[in-house]
């Protein structure tokens, strides 16, 4: 979520920035909405500098009464009540003044509520500013080649893609995989499940024991906050699933719940950078997908990840973009697998991100490459919106959030497929891998 004070400030900044995102905004509605509650908050002050005054008199009124009555007879207080200019006088109309100010104080409070819940509402789809380092572009084919790592292999035969490779090795099964669950899922068995579990078992040791992440291994489901907070609702519904009985959603990536672990919490600054790690299944349903990459593990409705999470203070935050993308770029390396990091343009940047990188590893059996991480920093984007702070000093601050994958593990399967494919039909492993596929070489057809 954008801080308000920006909005606020520098409206016109803000519209160029959601122009080069190509989102369509209308900040004025907003304007007006922070208008409104601002004049309507400082009515509520004026209201309660009234409510002083009044049970100041309320108090002098009373304590005159004390004074003046204290040798009166009971019966005597009801005539002096409804005498004008009375003793009783004084305090009965500061009375019936508080009454009034009660009564319009909690008509502003409601409007102030309702104010508050209509700008909330349009913070909640506002999207995050790209950063000034973000080239501006429409789409993808804008997107500048970062740096390029690797060679892709050279082939003297004409090299498969992964779904032919992996049904003719017994792999993979798409068919039974559709009986079960329907389009977009992979059933993967014997080597292919092997080689999936291998593949998560090396990247969780390779971030947790050389890049300083702590693993952890997070709930599958969540609840509406926490998917609200990095930053999927409530914009992206229906790119996800929602589970029937309950506030329950199936995680789009492990980036929901372990980001979410601070949400609503103080963080000490010694303790900063934290940094997270976790595999899990990841449920995407991925509405504005429809008739692309149906072929294959590509796009699927389930698939794996491994996903690098950190929380840093705000002035380290770029760094740790950087840094966080090596560690997803020595996956592929160690890996010796070819690809190269791209930087997503304002145009084909995600919706919470202030900067995006993509990691596109070679795929030989479609000849081109293709995303197989995206690391990104938020700034404070998600972390007002989760509500997760440090405190360094007396006043606290937002922490700056960051994810990566680290990597997608079907996608890395299939990389590690087609560029290992020999001749003879079989699958070379990458020496990396070895030691998880408990020393084997090569898969074959048995």
């Amino acid at each position: 979520m954008l801080d308000v004070n920006i909005l606020r400030n520098e409206p016109e900044r803000v519209a160029e920035a959601l122009r080069k995102r190509h989102a369509r905004v209308d900040l004025e509605p907003f304007l007006k909405l922070d208008a409104d509650r601002r004049a309507a908050i400082y009515q509520m002050e004026q209201l309660r500098a009234e409510q002083n005054r009044a049970n100041e008199a309320i108090a002098r009124a009373r304590r005159v009464k004390q004074e003046n009555t204290a040798f009166l007879p009971a019966n005597a207080l009801d005539t002096l009540r409804n005498t004008d200019g009375g003793v009783l006088s004084e305090a009965d109309e500061a009375i019936v003044a508080m009454r009034k100010i009660k009564d319009r104080a909690a008509a502003l409070e409601e409007r102030v509520r309702e104010l508050d819940a209509a700008s909330r509402e349009f913070l909640l789809v506002l999207p995050n500013l790209p950063d000034v380092s973000v080239p501006e572009g429409a789409d993808a084919a804008d997107n500048p080649v970062a740096r390029v790592w690797g060679e892709p292999p050279a082939f003297d035969f004409e090299p498969k893609d992964h779904v032919d490779l992996g049904e003719r090795l017994g792999l993979f099964d798409f068919e039974r995989a559709a009986k079960i669950a329907g389009a977009r899922f992979c059933l993967s068995k014997g080597p292919g499940a092997l080689l999936e579990r291998a593949l998560a078992a090396f990247m969780l040791d390779l971030h947790t024991r050389e890049h300083g992440y702590t693993e952890v291994l997070a709930p599958l489901m969540v609840n509406s906050d926490s998917m609200q907070g990095t930053g999927q609702l409530p914009k992206f519904a229906e790119d996800l699933f929602r589970v029937q009985g309950g506030d329950y959603w199936l995680i789009p990536t492990a980036e929901v719940p372990v980001t979410n672990i601070h949400r609503d919490e103080m963080l000490d600054d010694a303790v900063l950078p934290v940094k997270y790690v976790a595999h899990t299944p990841c449920f995407r349903s991925e509405a504005g997908s429809y008739g692309k990459d149906t072929r294959g593990m590509i796009r699927q409705h389930q698939f794996n990840k491994v996903e690098m999470v950190q929380f840093t203070r705000p002035e380290e935050s770029w760094d740790a973009l950087e840094s966080l993308t090596r560690n997803a770029e020595a996956v592929l390396q160690r890996l010796g697998l070819a690809y190269r990091v791209v930087t997503l343009c304002t145009g084909d940047m995600g919706f919470s991100s202030a900067k995006t990188y993509d990691l596109e590893v070679w795929l030989p059996g479609q000849n081109t490459y293709r995303e197989i991480s995206s690391c990104s920093n938020f700034t404070d984007f998600q972390a007002r919106r989760a509500n997760i702070r440090f405190k360094r000093g007396k006043k606290p601050e937002f922490v700056h959030t960051l994810n990566g994958s680290g990597l997608a593990v079907g996608r890395t399967a299939v990389a590690v497929l087609e560029n290992g494919q020999r001749a003879d039909g079989s699958i070379e492993i990458p020496p990396a891998l070895r030691p998880y596929m408990g020393g084997m070489e090569r898969i074959e057809s048995k």
